[in-house]
């Protein structure tokens, strides 16, 4: 069984938690494979007791990798999927961030949770990728989100114009500051907090939602995720970013955007009953009103 490990920050606090799920997982784990930064951070501070792989950067964790365990928060297992990218391999988001919806189990539950992995006893959550299918090589080899897209002005004076068709057909002029075509995994991500709905993962949409629009009557709006999304961006400036989760890149007015679903699926590995509705509303904080209270 080999189990790899991505991470970006290694909190001292952190060290000790991370000590006791290495042990728990030698119980039945062959081997480790670490990303160089991450292990680097390591040194000194955490054994193994089975051999450990350094994977640098570029390179792919082994084909036959029982799971990739993300330590941090969502972001970092943004980056995760960058990495494992459509090999398939399972992901366990271990939450030392803030919120975390993706990493989902906290530093308090690693023990019970790495034994359940380790045991086969979880379940996996399929979530659908988006593919900015063109301009291919914007992101160089690897133009997908487990989020959204995002189109952002780049300066602070203007706005930008944002033309949306949905499988050719013409669905509106945007001025704002923005547009978000996201998955609905990224529903509960930057969308939500521009006002856009939670859409659940099993739903097969996709939604489409601005930012700061000028014209109060435009509101987000879920599509079937089969759509083909085109975008068409004009203003004042020649240039604005265009977003893929945590990556950017600066394009200019004249290029044309297709989004379509991903070819393939992220594999999220659950612990525990799979609700996705107890997870927003528990990190939502939905029902705490003092007269729910007994």
């Amino acid at each position: 069984m080999k189990i790899a490990f991505f991470g970006k920050i290694l909190e001292p606090a952190f060290i000790e938690t991370f000590r006791l799920l290495i042990r728990t997982l030698e119980e039945k784990a062959t081997s480790f494979q670490v990303f160089e930064p991450f292990y680097r951070q390591m040194e000194g501070h955490v054994t193994f007791n089975r051999p450990v792989k350094v994977i640098a950067a570029g390179q792919l964790p082994d084909k036959d990798t029982y799971c990739m365990i993300s330590i941090g928060g969502d972001g970092t297992l943004l980056d995760t999927i960058t990495i494992i990218r459509d090999s398939g391999i399972p992901v366990l988001g271990i939450n030392t961030g803030r919120l975390g919806f993706l990493s989902a189990i906290s530093t308090d539950e690693i023990a019970c949770a790495a034994k359940a992995l380790i045991a086969g006893n979880y379940s996996i959550d399929k979530r659908t990728m988006l593919q900015l299918s063109s301009p291919s090589n914007i992101f160089e080899d690897f133009n997908y989100a487990l989020n959204e897209l995002t189109v952002l002005k780049r300066d602070n004076s203007t706005m930008i114009s944002i033309s949306a068709y949905v499988d050719d057909l013409f669905l509106n002029t945007y001025w704002a500051d923005g547009l978000i075509v996201a998955t609905p995994t990224g529903s509960t991500g930057y969308s939500l907090s521009c006002g856009g709905p939670i859409i659940s993962p099993e739903s097969n949409n996709l939604v489409i939602t601005p930012i700061a629009t000028h014209n109060l009557t435009v509101r987000p709006i879920v599509i079937p995720d089969s759509s083909t999304v085109k975008l068409t961006i004009s203003g004042r400036t020649q240039d604005y970013l265009v977003v893929l989760d945590s990556r950017s890149k600066p394009l200019n007015t004249t290029t044309e955007l297709i989004i379509q679903k991903g070819h393939f699926v992220t594999n999220l590995i659950c612990i525990g009953q799979k609700d996705f509705y107890k997870t927003i509303r528990n990190k939502l904080a939905w029902g705490l009103d003092k007269r729910n209270r007994g």
